[in-house]
């Protein structure tokens, strides 16, 4: 019959594994929704003011931008207060790609809207206020790119910097013994204890460390400008040759543009949350470490933990007595981005 230790586990170390730049990047999203919610303020209170519906409706538009950039705001800042909470077993760092698969859902439906008006404007056309919109769409080009200058910094395009340690700890497994264990006395209960500890070895550079919430934020302010770009072309061909079919062509030009950012985010963060194995040469590095070894690898998962942070299990099977889960530590501790490893060898 198998006996349980009921005592809640602690590991004795952290499971932060936040992005380098989770801070500064956190400032930046919320500099970017004080200057969006500004400029949405004054839009709906000058064109209340002037009688401008136009107005209203570019300020409008624009709450829903500052809405977009407070999900990953609230995502940093979430994160950062949650990053010791235990209850998370690998820590919250990837709280920023659950943000940034919802932005890319967001983004989506944006797109198809936009297409959806596009459309209708196609069949039936309707005048435009050449004098109102095309200022209207500069000065929104103009947030979009002061929004784009803060959140730039080149975090989203994915390049960290860090050192590394690394420090090890045994590792119980609960339920009956077998060969290449233990048995520990814990509190009246049985335990095995594996030939097997973890490794925490802070983010170094090389891995993926992009921040999808970082690349979210910026996706939808790139999107709004490259839609204000299209607008303003549209708008001003529209006027000069009376192509009024320019707008709603530009409309589907950006609703395409960001149709296709939006599913490459979903690619990308949906595959950190289902646990994907990354296709970068951790893995591959980890296999030549065992069998240069020469030792056989039974088993071995990988998988991101946050921005430059992968996790890895591995069980080894050895006929070398100094082949401990040690060894093992020490012989990857170099590796870069490898910020969690759990190492269990059989004889």
């Amino acid at each position: 019959m198998n006996q349980f230790y009921d005592e809640p586990f602690t590991s004795g170390h952290s499971h932060v594994f936040l992005g380098a730049g989770h801070e500064k990047n956190e400032r930046k999203t919320w500099a970017v929704i004080a200057l969006c919610s500004a400029m949405m303020i004054a839009e709906i209170a000058g064109g209340s003011l002037f009688g401008s519906l136009a107005l209203v409706a570019d300020g409008l538009h624009m709450s829903t931008h500052a809405g977009a950039m407070l999900i990953a705001a609230m995502a940093y800042t979430y994160a950062r207060q949650h990053a010791n909470d235990n209850r998370f077993v690998f820590g919250t760092g990837k709280l920023g790609d659950l943000a940034g698969f919802t932005s890319a859902i967001i983004l989506a439906f944006i797109a198809l809207l936009i297409g959806y008006e596009a459309v209708l404007r196609f069949m039936s056309p309707v005048a435009i206020h050449f004098n109102q919109a095309i200022p209207i769409a500069v000065v929104g080009l103009g947030v979009n790119v002061a929004s784009a200058w803060l959140l730039s910094g080149g975090e989203h395009h994915g390049h960290s910097h860090g050192h590394g340690h690394a420090h090890a700890h045994p590792h119980p497994l609960v339920s009956q013994p077998r060969a290449g264990y233990t048995q520990v006395a814990s509190a009246g209960n049985t335990l095995r204890v594996a030939t097997s500890a973890h490794t925490h070895v802070d983010t170094a550079h090389g891995m993926d460390a992009r921040d999808h919430n970082l690349r979210a934020a910026y996706v939808h302010v790139i999107a709004d400008a490259a839609v204000s770009v299209l607008a303003i072309v549209g708008l001003l061909l529209a006027r000069a040759f009376g192509w009024l079919w320019m707008d709603p062509l530009a409309g589907l030009v950006g609703a395409l543009v960001i149709a296709n950012w939006a599913y490459g985010l979903l690619r990308d963060t949906g595959a950190i949350l289902l646990d994907v194995a990354p296709a970068g040469p951790l893995k591959q590095q980890l296999r030549r470490a065992v069998s240069g070894a020469g030792d056989q690898l039974l088993d071995l998962h990988v998988w991101r933990l946050g921005p430059g942070h992968y996790g890895a299990v591995l069980s080894v099977r050895s006929s070398l007595a100094e082949h401990s889960a040690a060894f093992y530590h020490a012989r990857l501790a170099a590796l870069k981005g490898l910020s969690h490893l759990t190492v269990e060898v059989l004889p």
